[in-house]
């Protein structure tokens, strides 16, 4: 006999996660702060070594709007409907991975996105959960100081031909 576990309701993965709204979009909760800390070459100060999150996205809050890290994260597929990423690298190319349970489909069940890339994700619209659930590790820690939100005019500026994807993923 299969057993094949249905999705819970949103409302009980926000509640149940304790999930709050994160800056990006989507909900989030911080579940890994490591005790032990480095001290990175790139003159930004001393970080956890590592931490971890929750995150999703919604059909109510369905984009994290492009953003990039310093450090390096791996995101990993929970649950619920896939999501699209928007990788912009330096050089200007993009990459647009699909993480989510499919594998035949192509989506990937881990994706890395090295320091410095800009990033946005999109839930995919077709999903019958109405979210996706995934988590991030992140090395050396997250700090929010190493966070930059994008400015739309000037990402635009930097990647015009990426222009309206761009409007389409900030603020």
């Amino acid at each position: 006999m299969s057993h094949v576990t249905q999705a819970p309701p949103l409302s009980t993965l926000i509640k149940g996660l304790g999930l709050t709204p994160h800056v990006e979009g989507g909900h989030y909760l911080e579940t890994y702060r490591s005790a032990a800390t480095c001290d990175p070459d790139d003159g930004r100060g001393n970080r956890s070594l590592l931490t971890s999150i929750y995150y999703l996205l919604s059909k109510d809050s369905p984009i994290g709007h492009f953003h990039k890290n310093h450090s390096d994260i791996v995101h990993y597929f929970h649950a619920g409907d896939a999501i699209t990423y928007y990788l912009i690298f330096d050089d200007g190319h993009i990459e647009t991975p699909v993480l989510g349970p499919d594998v035949s489909a192509g989506q990937t069940l881990q994706l890395i996105v090295p320091g410095g890339v800009w990033k946005a994700s999109h839930l995919l619209d077709n999903g019958s959960a109405g979210y996706g659930l995934i988590g991030e590790a992140v090395a050396p820690g997250f700090d929010y100081q190493d966070m930059t939100l994008a400015d739309r005019e000037t990402l635009q500026a930097q990647f015009p031909q990426h222009q309206a994807l761009i409007k389409e993923l900030t603020r």
